[in-house]
């Protein structure tokens, strides 16, 4: 039985070896399908079978660990999920998803070693494609568990011409048996998974975990500003129908409804802008930019949508512009089931630590696997918020904790569903 601090160890020991497997020279870069991607997944399930399960690798490149129900009871035929992901963005950090399958594999191991009985088996799985970077897709290998698989999805192709289904064949997986690799509906008991925070508030509060109430919900825009050009010499300023100094208005505007939304985690980003015609001494004719706006619930986040789309308009009527905002992405929030919280917020009580509960602002596989059943996420405090970066970083204590945390929470629902006659 290893305490928590060994355990932190030995996940950093498994990060570290994992984060060898990099399609990049000098910096970790796995992307869905890769050979590094093919690499990872093979010692992912070394581990697996080194901590007593049974392995086997899905049509979409997902690696499962299957461990049997060791207790009887009506819960014996279904199982709980445990995972995240082992495909990264371009030099990444070496926390982000790894961690959440090397604390499943560690979690099992140790449940095993402590003869903790279960009614239910327990799949440790490593999901390929939440990082969305090698092809226009997301979420590909946990959709397909969760049976949501989009078809046309694997006629995806990459920057090189590449289509997904052809790159999968050379991973080993079989795009014509993609449906196979879905959970039938009354077989999957929960979806739990440990990540990083990707985000300051833990560090700042000085709480190692946090419990996760929801997946925030996204809407993505491009938004268009129309104006005039003229020549930045000579149109008067009170006569301009500037379309970038209307749209930095827009931008302020937002700025301002997403602060308003602060009990809701609301948060609105513009990441990409562009004016046209670009040229030193000429009025901007036209701008572009993106609008990525996201919250702990959806209808904040329509409310906020709805308000911007009045505020903006008003912005285009004073400064003589017109304003166009098109959606192109929208992705309602996954909440995170109330029996789950729970599980790992007494996990949290029984490690001595205060109980913090907080809503995701990044996405995660757990997006697709809400379609399958209950979800639930813990968070691991990182050092700065830093994610998506070589700088990122989880305390060996931390990590440790966090295992141990998963560990009593599997033991919780094991209880639940034990006195329950499996109605957990």
């Amino acid at each position: 039985m290893r305490t928590p601090t060994k355990l932190g160890i030995r996940a950093e020991a498994m990060l570290a070896e994992l984060a060898a497997f990099s399609d990049g020279d000098g910096n970790l870069t796995r992307l869905y399908l890769s050979p590094a991607h093919r690499a990872a997944a093979d010692r992912v399930a070394a581990w697996m079978r080194d901590a007593g399960l049974d392995v086997g690798l899905d049509a979409l490149g997902t690696v499962r660990g299957r461990l049997k129900p060791t207790a009887p009871g009506r819960a014996g035929n279904r199982r709980l999920l445990i995972g995240s992901h082992i495909d990264t963005v371009v030099n990444a950090g070496r926390y982000d998803g790894m961690l959440g399958v090397v604390a499943g594999i560690l979690a099992v191991e140790e449940i095993r070693a402590r003869g903790i009985e279960l009614p239910f088996g327990v799949d440790v799985l490593a999901f390929g494609d939440e990082e969305g970077v090698r092809f226009p897709t997301t979420l590909v290998s946990s959709s397909a568990v969760a049976g949501c698989l989009v078809p046309s999805d694997l006629d995806a192709r990459d920057a090189d011409g590449i289509a997904l289904r052809d790159a999968l064949v050379a991973f080993g997986g079989d795009p014509d048996a993609a449906s196979s690799a879905a959970y039938a509906r009354d077989e999957a008991l929960a979806y739990i998974e440990v990540h990083i925070e990707q985000g300051p508030v833990l560090e700042a509060e000085g709480l190692p975990l946090g419990v996760v109430t929801s997946i925030a919900g996204q809407s993505r825009f491009s938004v268009t500003v129309a104006g005039e050009a003229g020549h930045a010499g000579t149109v008067p300023m009170a006569l301009r129908r500037d379309a970038l100094a209307a749209g930095a208005a827009m931008m302020l505007a937002i700025e301002e409804v997403a602060r308003a939304g602060g009990a809701h985690q609301m948060v609105a980003t513009v990441g990409r802008l562009a004016a046209r015609p670009g040229a030193v001494n000429v009025i901007p004719a036209e701008v572009v930019f993106t609008l990525d706006i996201r919250a702990d619930a959806d209808a904040p986040r329509l409310a906020a949508i709805a308000e911007l789309q009045t505020r903006l308009q008003a912005i285009a009527n004073d400064r003589g512009v017109s304003v166009t905002m098109e959606k192109f992405y929208e992705s309602p929030t996954t909440p995170c089931a109330p029996r789950l919280q729970e599980a790992f917020a007494e996990a949290a009580r029984d490690l001595g630590l205060a109980e913090r509960r907080l809503a995701s602002g990044a996405g995660h596989d757990g997006h697709a696997l809400h379609h399958l059943t209950d979800v639930g996420m813990l968070f691991v405090r990182c050092r700065g918020g830093i994610s998506h970066n070589p700088a990122e970083f989880a305390a060996i204590d931390d990590m440790g904790l966090a295992v141990e945390a998963l560990i009593k929470a599997v033991e919780r629902l094991a209880a639940d569903a034990a006195s329950s006659g499996d109605r957990t």
